[in-house]
């Protein structure tokens, strides 16, 4: 088994007067090969504004979920799956003691959450839920007092998720993908065709209906400045964590300022802007500087990628600084429209917090990809990309008519080849008429819904 999710944030807000916040990294470490499940990576995520655990496998596997006594300790097994280092453990508070991860035999791994000797957990407040067969979610309630008749043993069944059908999956844990867009499909590929020296991968996802249209969308591309999106979340996580502030003062130093795009390159070194100013700079007018020096603030890019790879970005990986001209940062399409849908869905950041992100997004000053294919009166919240070889686009669009759907799009092109920029916005039309289309009420109706 592979558990995917390699960063533990753990707060709980009952444990001290400030909120407490810590972070865990499973360290990235292959197993001893098991006979037939091969080898395991071990790690998880813990959502600390909803003390929410979640931790997903590449095969399915059964989770259970226990209460313990002497000393007080919530257990969460994982048959089948091979941690492949020895025991973690983490110090965290007063109530909640200890988080901690080991092999407790040949093929079990399991998690232990350990409570102050006179607390425990109302076990049927304890949600183990099935969001599908490989992604699993735990929900912990607040301690509570311990009291003399507590059983020495209990132990919950996990809930099942409703499936949209036998064939649903979710995409990025929380979307229900449905179908392909088959009617849309063909007209994407005669445009591929008439635009054929051009290389191209997209993901596009309905999330009103889980419709979807995925035409090499895990293909891998130059990210250019679409990782400004991942670091800017990253930000905000950090900053619902108290990790980090938006009234901070960063200092822009020598090593941080780079050319390309952007205005802080032509200041002073040694200028300071406070956190706010800098990411609102390294998204609206994707400024290299800026985004090297939240980089640098979060922790470094070796951090981050550790970051991206708990939310399952496979492809999104910061190898260079900014400006990277050569390409070295790479994403895709899938993994763009996933951080996107994580976001919009309340799973990485909080809902102050994702409003100020889609507020910031929706101000990027570049509208020649995916918004110039928009109906008026839509809006987008997007970040693009552009080192002369590549562009691209990902955004989270609401449609006059309320439908909203996620679009991520890349395109190799010969070098600052404007074809490329009429491709992207070709696409982005005939995705966002097809999605029109699906609501007649709105398409006969609204006076907006064919006006470009």
């Amino acid at each position: 088994m592979l558990l995917t999710h390699k960063e533990n944030i753990l707060k709980f807000s009952w444990l001290l007067p400030s909120f407490l916040s810590l972070f865990l990294f499973g360290s990235t470490v292959k197993a001893a090969a098991m006979p037939a499940a091969g080898v395991a990576i071990a790690n998880w995520h813990f959502d600390s504004n909803r003390n929410h655990l979640d931790f997903t496998t590449d095969k399915n596997v059964q989770p259970k979920v226990q209460l313990l006594t002497n000393p007080t300790r919530l257990v969460i097994d994982l048959p089948g799956v091979t941690l492949g280092y020895p025991q973690t453990s983490q110090r965290v508070g007063l109530v909640i003691q200890e988080i901690r991860i080991q092999q407790f035999n040949a093929e079990t791994t399991r998690m232990v959450v350990t409570l102050a000797p006179a607390y425990t957990f109302d076990l049927a407040q304890v949600k183990l839920q099935e969001e599908s067969p490989n992604h699993w979610s735990v929900q912990l309630p607040k301690p509570l007092p311990l009291t003399a008749t507590q059983p020495k043993y209990l132990e919950i069944t996990p809930s099942i998720s409703p499936r949209v059908s036998d064939h649903s999956t979710l995409f990025a844990g929380v979307v229900p993908m449905h179908s392909p867009m088959k009617a849309l499909e063909p007209q994407i590929k005669a445009l591929m065709n008439r635009y054929s020296f051009l290389k191209t991968g997209m993901f596009f996802l309905d999330l009103d209906t889980g419709d979807y249209l995925d035409i090499g969308g895990d293909r891998v591309f130059p990210a250019a400045s679409t990782i400004k999106l991942p670091i800017l979340i990253a930000f905000f996580q950090d900053l619902d964590a108290g990790k980090v502030t938006l009234q901070e003062i960063l200092t822009m130093r020598r090593d941080l300022v780079t050319n390309g795009s952007g205005t802080m390159q032509y200041e002073r070194v040694g200028k300071k802007y406070t956190a706010l100013e800098t990411i609102t700079k390294m998204i609206t007018i994707s400024d290299n500087t800026a985004t090297n020096m939240i980089i640098d603030r979060l922790g470094g890019a070796a951090k981050l990628n550790q970051r991206f790879r708990t939310w399952g970005l496979t492809d999104t990986v910061i190898r260079h600084l900014l400006a990277d001209l050569r390409g070295t940062n790479t994403t895709s399409s899938e993994d763009m429209a996933r951080v996107l849908a994580l976001v919009v869905n309340n799973k990485l950041v909080s809902p102050q917090s994702r409003e100020q992100v889609l507020d910031i997004l929706r101000h990027t000053t570049i509208r020649t990809l995916l918004p110039a294919g928009l109906g008026k009166g839509a809006v987008i919240a997007n970040k693009t990309g552009d080192i002369g070889f590549l562009i691209g686009d990902a955004g989270f669009i609401t449609m006059p008519n309320g439908k909203r759907y996620l679009a991520a799009i890349f395109v190799t092109r010969p070098y600052k080849d404007t074809r490329g920029r009429d491709f992207i916005r070709q696409v982005s039309q005939l995705v966002y008429d097809y999605l029109n289309q699906l609501n007649p009420v709105a398409a006969v109706n609204s006076p907006n819904s064919a006006t470009r």
